[in-house]
């Protein structure tokens, strides 16, 4: 398993500017890839405090390329529906060049209401959206001179430039978290896969998993999923100093996809209703005991760890969640470096 650090703000202005929240990322990754964490990764959302300080993730990750020499670069995610496809294809491989080949794309569909309602587009087009972007981004990136007549956007004869720096494309991740077809369709095109541990991964990832082998892809497939960590030597503090932080993750992410709780509904977006509701009542002792927080002592978070695989089975890449919310720099420094020490060992080299 390969473990990399996760950049998702969640605060107000008042909380926190953003050049003060950037500049720890920055010092964060930077240190995290001498350390051995293997990628970094961040999000985009609008708007609110959920993720809103992010709307564009390639544009942190160009600076984080400058700042780092080894980990991979990865968007969790970009969103083809809110983005045009000759835009995006031409900022992917410019930052895939700026990167020196590192750069990984996750994209996704979105899920909040607010963002789909403020972009003047239908939830209901979001599967239609995202397929037809993602096909269109890989026929520009992948080929030259390319025309594609889709339902939201047509081009012709059309070369992006720059041309990717890997061959044929960087790496493309699928975001998804509860929709079988979603994880299906991952497997089918080849494409790795990104989640959450919430929802029924145990029977989702085997859908992945198959769908891969019997597209005739070799291997079997690469999954990664995303955590928040925080670690400690010792077991109450582990739970006392990030717990008000890692709650209000759970509160800002209701307050923004609440709506879906409240009569908002969508053919895409089915059960989300319920989904979204049971999130509203999570804890730090929940998600611990769900194994969906990776918070506690070395020791402890390798037990979580290795509960998580027996209950959903082996995946690539945990991607950590480490500096959350307002949670103090310096603690979240110090559990990275803690995390590297004890923990990853264990895992990196198969113990």
């Amino acid at each position: 398993m390969q473990f990399g650090v996760q950049f998702f703000p969640n605060f107000k202005p008042a909380d926190k500017p953003a050049a003060e929240y950037f500049a720890q990322c920055l010092d964060l990754a930077e240190e995290a890839d001498a350390l051995g964490y293997t990628h970094a990764r961040s999000v985009e959302h609008y708007f609110e405090r959920y993720g809103g300080y992010s709307p564009n993730p390639i544009v942190f990750l160009a600076a984080a390329a400058q700042r780092t020499t080894k980990m991979r670069l990865v968007t969790g995610a970009v969103v083809p529906a809110f983005n045009n496809p000759l835009k995006l294809a031409g900022e992917i491989a410019m930052l895939d060049a700026i990167s020196g080949g590192r750069f990984d794309v996750g994209f996704a569909r979105a899920f909040l209401p607010h963002e789909f309602r403020r972009f003047r587009i239908s939830p209901d087009e979001s599967i239609a959206r995202f397929r037809e972007g993602l096909e269109q981004i890989e026929l520009l990136l992948t080929r030259e001179n390319v025309s594609h007549h889709g339902k939201f956007h047509s081009f012709d004869n059309v070369t992006s430039l720059p041309r990717p720096t890997q061959k044929p494309r960087p790496k493309f991740y699928i975001a998804s978290t509860r929709t079988a077809d979603s994880f299906e369709f991952a497997g089918r095109a080849g494409h790795a896969l990104m989640s959450i541990p919430i929802g029924p991964l145990k029977d989702l990832i085997p859908i992945y998993r198959k769908a891969w082998r019997d597209a005739g892809h070799p291997g079997d497939g690469e999954v990664m999923v995303a955590f928040h960590m925080f670690c400690h030597e010792d077991a109450k503090k582990a739970r006392e100093i990030p717990r008000r932080q890692f709650e209000d993750y759970f509160v800002a992410l209701f307050e923004s996809a609440g709506e879906w709780t409240q009569g908002a509904a969508s053919k895409d977006y089915k059960g989300y209703d319920e989904s979204i509701g049971r999130m509203k009542n999570f804890t730090l002792e929940t998600q611990i005991e769900a194994r969906g927080a990776l918070v506690g002592t070395p020791d402890q978070i390798k037990a979580i760890i290795r509960g998580f695989e027996d209950k959903i089975g082996k995946f690539e890449h945990a991607s950590l969640q480490i500096n959350f919310g307002t949670l103090d720099f310096a603690e979240a420094q110090k559990s990275m470096r803690l995390f590297a020490r004890e923990v990853m060992p264990a895992f990196c080299r198969g113990a």
